[in-house]
């Protein structure tokens, strides 16, 4: 049968209305009487009818909506009485009511168009009008309780989902998975998952997600094992949230078996997925696996690019790190705020300040200066480059600052030397109300300790615990042992050090025995370079320290001793890596 054929009698069977009409008929004729009467029933009880026009999609759904019987209406029907208009605008408020999906609609483009705290208000004024939510309504309510950290707010909607048995919908399930999860109570997330009958790709993306990112990276991975076994098939999602796990866990030997899984399952070839292997070599301290990743990709976005950034300045690769982003910048890439702060670091690590200018300029062309992270990145820079005034400049300029803007800027002051300025900086700190970590008095005592003031140090450690409620660490320790030791007070280092409450490291009594090779303490060396050989028997520092205690008392046998000591570990050291 030809084509004309088929069409002839595709036609023949169509109804007058279904040929001539534009719009679906509310009644079974077009006249304008039919149309007529239906407006006069409506208006005779606009409280049976439902009011669709919020959440019209097209001109072809209806207005109006009668609630048992369905009838239809239409603004814009072309038999549509001209009185219509008069008398909808004279109806009073709350004579027509949407339905539940004309209020899920509304629901759904709140969060869709990030307005989660409308979201929620809209939802109570839906229970407060009487609607009674179904199951659809409840998955943008719990998106909304996840985007505003919400968790008391959830657990409420959870209590009226269990009343409503929606529970073990898989859609509901989910939802209550990613909102717990993401509210930072991954335990009620788990007991969802548990409860469940049977999960799905989404359900398992959820969970796995959500151990991700309340940092239980082993039991993401341990779920990730049981998805397999179970069966399903990973997604995309899937493996970046494994791949994200890998990563937190440096797991590199877990990351190649995922890399293999998705090369079989044919995602290697996603810029999404191939950019979370380069962040996960890289992270993982593999800088040759996320090299080879890189270039195998089809394509790079401006991720893989960040993570290939990230990847060389954690490996203390700095020139290759800043080779990357000018390649970037060639290849017309244009970088994001975690781009400049890998490149920054970069510059930090390595003293460029010329470079961190350069970057500057760039960073101001992409209006990213305001950012917070940027902004803090660049207050280090300047102050490990050795500009403490652009450092200062930059921290003025900044319109929000969080604690680790305020720490980069009290560790520029530190590593300056300046006392005066780094104490006025605390205390606009303390009367800002910035919360106090471990940085932040590292820093301070690091001051203290070059400028030799000691009583100030001493205020500063025991406020630690006593004023912030912050428990000092070795580093802490090592610290004030540094500080006594500068000052001469070598007996008093080796008092604190005995009433540490943690195992002192090598660090604490290298800091120690510099202080006895300065003030020439012999006895007290010895005792001290015994710890430090038994802590870091690989490293010569406490050899060649110890030697220079004796050569600086006269004491050119023991001296000559340790040199041999010294000489005959490094022959050892290098026979056994000679064997290896």
């Amino acid at each position: 049968m030809g084509t004309k054929a088929r069409l002839a009698i595709k036609y023949s069977k169509a109804t007058p209305t279904m040929l001539c009409c534009k719009y679906p008929k509310p009644l079974q004729g077009s006249c304008h009487g039919d149309v007529e009467k239906l407006w006069r029933e409506f208006f005779s009880d606009p409280s049976q009818w439902w009011d669709h026009r919020l959440e019209k999609a097209n001109v072809r759904y209806p207005d109006f909506k009668h609630r048992k019987t369905q009838k239809a209406l239409w603004l814009n029907h072309k038999c549509k009485p001209n009185w219509v208009e008069l008398e909808l605008a004279a109806l009073p408020p709350g004579a027509l009511q949407a339905s539940t999906f004309s209020w899920n609609v509304r629901l759904v483009r709140y969060v869709q168009t990030g307005q989660p705290a409308k979201t929620m208000e809209l939802f109570r004024r839906m229970q407060q009008e009487g609607m009674v939510p179904d199951k659809f309504t409840f998955v943008p309510v719990l998106n909304a309780c996840a985007s505003l950290q919400a968790l008391e707010e959830g657990r409420r909607v959870h209590l009226q989902i269990m009343e409503r048995g929606f529970e073990s919908i898989p859609y509901v399930g989910n939802s209550l998975i990613d909102m717990y999860a993401k509210c930072g109570n991954i335990e009620d997330a788990q007991k969802v998952f548990d409860k469940m009958l049977t999960h799905d790709v989404v359900s398992w993306n959820s969970i796995i997600s959500g151990h991700v990112k309340c940092r239980q990276a082993k039991k993401a991975l341990e779920l990730f094992q049981q998805m397999q076994q179970e069966g399903l098939d990973a997604d995309r999602v899937t493996f970046l949230a494994v791949l994200n796990a890998c990563a937190i866990e440096m797991a590199v030997e877990e990351g190649r078996q995922v890399h293999n899984h998705i090369i079989r399952s044919g995602y290697e070839s996603d810029v999404f997925v191939g950019s979370s292997l380069v962040d996960m070599y890289a992270k993982c301290g593999s800088i040759g696996d996320a090299q080879r990743v890189f270039h195998k990709m089809p394509m790079h976005n401006v991720v893989s690019w960040s993570a290939m950034i990230w990847g060389h300045v954690k490996c203390r690769q700095e020139q290759k790190a800043l080779e990357l982003y000018r390649q970037m910048q060639v290849e017309c890439v244009k970088p994001e705020p975690v781009t400049f702060v890998g490149v920054l670091n970069a510059c930090a690590s390595a003293g460029w300040l010329e470079e961190g200018r350069h970057i500057h300029e760039h960073i101001i062309k992409r209006g990213y200066e305001s950012d917070l992270f940027v902004g803090s990145s660049l207050v280090d820079m300047y102050a490990k480059c050795g500009s403490i005034k652009d450092a200062q400049h930059v921290f003025n300029k900044m319109s929000t600052r969080n604690a680790v803007t305020w720490n980069a800027m009290l560790a520029g002051y530190a590593i300056h030397g300046h006392a005066k300025e780094a104490f006025e900086h605390f205390e606009r700190m303390c009367e800002e109300g910035v919360e106090m970590g471990l940085v932040t008095f590292v820093s301070l005592l690091s001051t203290c300790s070059h400028a030799g003031l000691v009583d100030e140090g001493l205020v500063y450690f025991d406020s630690m615990s006593l004023v912030h409620h912050v428990s000092p660490t070795v580093e802490h320790y090592a610290c004030m042992v540094d500080l006594f030791g500068r000052a001469g007070h070598l007996h008093e280092a080796e008092e604190l050090i005995k009433t540490m409450p943690c195992e002192p490291n090598a660090l604490v009594w290298k800091a120690l025995l510099g202080a006895c090779r300065v003030y020439g303490d012999v006895e007290m060396g010895e005792r001290v370079a015994e710890q430090v050989l038994r802590l870091d028997p690989g490293n010569s520092a406490g050899y060649v320290m110890l030697a220079n205690i004796y050569a600086a008392a006269g004491n050119w046998d023991s001296c000559a001793n340790i040199q041999q000591l010294r000489l005959e570990r490094v022959c050892r050291n290098n026979q056994g890596a000679h064997g290896l």
